[in-house]
């Protein structure tokens, strides 16, 4: 078995930065100021922490792309949905008490990649899906159904990371990427899946069952 590092390698410059910091004062014999960042770099660490998640699942079941509170259920008519067809909007809210690594909700091939500027509202709002810095990423599963999941910027996030590309083949519970210090996740499923999840339930990546592909 493959050993990782516990937290996201993205996380290492800044756990390496409060660290440094720390022993700055401490140098310096400022032990206040040290004894403060130490809660800091430790918050940190906990912050990028990423744990092991075994996922077993069926061919047909979708899993949520982000720890956190699902916060908006929406139908989506076709012309404005990323699938291209009537849709289900189900937007997962990441606090920054949440895991904030991502993982792929179905197995299948990535399509498309479109990244979105934007603003930094918060993103517990709905209308952060719309004006907030993106990442969209659709894909296609092995019984020809798509799906999209849109990584959301938020109040304080502003660097969204996903280690994705065109034409890759990835399976469900992978990680693929996350965003840093509060964020949204938001995934399109076509109208006809079941939907297992409402406003206000607690979900986590890779593990929770939030729907049936028909």
């Amino acid at each position: 078995m493959k050993l990782r590092m516990p937290v996201a390698k993205e996380g290492i410059p800044f756990i390496l930065i409060g660290g440094l910091v720390t022993f700055l004062f401490i140098l310096a014999g400022m032990l206040l100021p040290a004894s403060v960042f130490i809660y800091i770099t430790l918050f940190i660490i906990w912050f990028f922490r990423d744990p092991e998640r075994e996922t077993q699942v069926k061919d047909a079941t979708i899993l949520s792309p982000a720890d956190g509170t699902v916060v908006e259920v929406k139908k989506i008519e076709a012309e404005d949905s990323p699938i291209s067809e009537k849709s289900i909007k189900v937007g997962i809210f990441m606090s920054i008490f949440n895991v904030h690594v991502n993982r792929i909700p179905v197995t299948g091939i990535i399509e498309k990649i479109t990244y979105f500027p934007g603003k930094f509202l918060s993103a517990d709002l709905d209308k952060a899906s719309l004006n907030n810095e993106r990442n969209m990423v659709i894909m296609r599963n092995s019984t020809g159904r798509t799906i999209a999941f849109v990584q959301v910027a938020g109040l304080i996030a502003r660097r969204i990371v996903c280690k994705l590309h065109e034409g890759q083949t990835v399976k469900i519970g992978e990680r693929f990427g996350l965003i840093r210090f509060g964020s949204r996740v938001d995934i399109y499923l076509p109208e006809d899946s079941e939907l297992l999840v409402s406003s206000g339930d607690i979900v986590r990546a890779g593990k929770t069952c939030i729907g049936n592909l028909s």
